[in-house]
């Protein structure tokens, strides 16, 4: 199949298309003296892989590692797609069941608590842990590790949930106010302390987390889950608290 043809298969864009060949990611079993570009039965099997890690969140240098892989399983990677996939569908599942509980109690239907109206949010994983542990050393993501396992282990983790999650709620509140502000601030040294019962944050790894509630859109997307433009204003107050930290 020419590019053009594969990209509306897929419904992508050729652009993307030409970019996994020009980073190694799916290079296409044939080109043409005209240089056109031929993708073959095997390359279109290596794109519903690449396509599978996407939709799951992997960067795209992450996918590249692991399909490039001498051993690389394409029957073992599919079963794996088919885990996190039923694990994302339950996530989605409980956070619809909230949304609908929600429209119910907007229109006076049913009462909510305010554990159920964030029931489905969890932030207790980290499915960034290579990247932070690339970030800030291995020793600062293992004592976060076993912090939280002790936490489990001690029956904490829930009721640490759910104050994260009502922390959330309040910063989404004030996300329209000046992140400088004595409410904003009070509100973001809470935050910087509740992840000091989780690891040990300097003032420059505190700013720069909040840096990347930005600058990674699965943070943002999560983030912004309480309120549209949550992670912006917490970066910004993060980084205001630790400015303040560090004089």
């Amino acid at each position: 199949m020419k590019v053009n043809e594969v990209a509306k298969l897929v419904g992508i864009s050729v652009r993307t298309l030409h970019h996994y060949d020009e980073i190694g990611l799916l290079i296409p079993d044939q080109l043409t003296e005209s240089g056109y570009r031929i993708y073959s039965e095997r390359n279109l099997e290596q794109l519903q892989q690449i396509l599978f890690f996407r939709e799951l969140g992997f960067p795209l240098k992450k996918i590249k590692e692991i399909v490039t892989s001498p051993d690389f399983n394409r029957l073992e990677a599919l079963r794996l797609h088919e885990q996190m996939l039923l694990e994302k569908k339950k996530h989605i599942d409980m956070l619809l069941g909230t949304v609908a509980k929600t429209i119910q109690h907007a229109k006076g239907e049913v009462q909510m608590s305010h554990k159920e109206k964030f029931q489905g949010f969890d932030f207790s994983s980290n499915p960034y842990e290579q990247e932070a542990r690339e970030r800030w050393g291995d020793k600062a993501v293992d004592e976060s590790n076993a912090k939280a396992k002790q936490m489990k282990k001690d029956g904490q983790m829930e009721k640490f949930q759910e104050d994260m999650n009502q922390l959330y709620a309040k910063l989404a509140e004030l996300r329209h106010t000046d992140p400088a502000s004595e409410d904003a601030q009070a509100a973001i040294g809470e935050w910087y302390r509740m992840l000091g019962q989780m690891g040990s944050y300097s003032p420059e790894a505190f700013k720069g987390l909040g840096q990347m509630y930005v600058d990674d859109q699965r943070f943002t997307k999560n983030i912004d889950k309480f309120g549209e433009g949550l992670a912006v204003f917490m970066r910004d107050a993060m980084a205001i608290y630790a400015d303040g930290l560090q004089g």
